[in-house]
């Protein structure tokens, strides 16, 4: 999935965004909230964490544009404060959760996931499609039992392509939901990822290429 991370504070940002992609997630960044609304108007996010309290455009009003958009993110606050009124009014400003200051890294990453499901069609919290098994939220994949020993990348490209249940899905979109903005569009980035990822899960081949359309498993 693709995360866009909105906080001030650039070494809490820098922390959450270096576990977030160790959990195999793309992350981007934005220090205040005029970045972040330029961002999130470029890119399809999943998820937007997103600090209350921001110089500049306030994180309220961020939330509000978001909020008000036809994007697929959800929106997941997060404050100094968790009051119940604070709670109250984070979610009436369009916020899907809501998260006080300081937080246990693991449940942050556990409402992302949730909120990321929400973001799609629904699926089940385990993909399966014939041998093949897929588990995001242990980052496990095996064919026939066996575990496949998958980087970050080769994990969110076979996720991506399972969710699709069959369906193609482009090089673009690959690139646009499995990177960060920081990812050269001109590569041949996701031709390689998907290659290496095609040699790891073994044969009979699983992925299959769509001429001028991208790949489907």
């Amino acid at each position: 999935m693709r995360v866009l991370v909105v906080e001030d504070h650039e070494e809490l940002a820098e922390t959450v965004a270096s576990g977030l992609r160790r959990e195999g997630m793309a992350v981007d960044l934005a220090l205040d909230g005029a970045t972040a609304l330029e961002r999130a108007e470029v890119n399809g996010y999943d998820v937007v964490v997103l600090d209350r309290d921001l110089p500049g455009v306030h994180g309220d009003q961020v939330c509000r544009t978001l909020a008000r958009g036809d994007g697929r993110a959800r929106l997941l606050m997060l404050t100094a404060s968790g009051t119940v009124a604070d709670r109250v009014a984070g979610l009436g400003l369009g916020a899907d959760d809501y998260l006080a200051k300081p937080f246990a890294f693991a449940e942050l990453v556990a409402r992302i996931r949730a909120l990321a499901r929400r973001a799609q069609p629904a699926l089940p919290p385990v993909l399966v499609r014939g041998e093949l098994r897929v588990d995001p939220a242990r980052r496990e994949a095996t064919r026939a039992g066996s575990r496949l020993p998958l980087s970050p990348k080769e994990f969110a490209v076979l996720e991506l392509l399972m969710a699709a249940r069959g369906g193609v899905v482009s090089a673009e979109e690959l690139l646009e939901r499995a990177w960060d903005e920081a990812a050269d569009p001109f590569s041949q980035t996701v031709k390689v990822t998907v290659s290496r990822l095609r040699r790891k899960l073994g044969e009979p081949p699983l992925i299959e290429t769509v001429e001028r359309a991208g790949y489907r498993l």
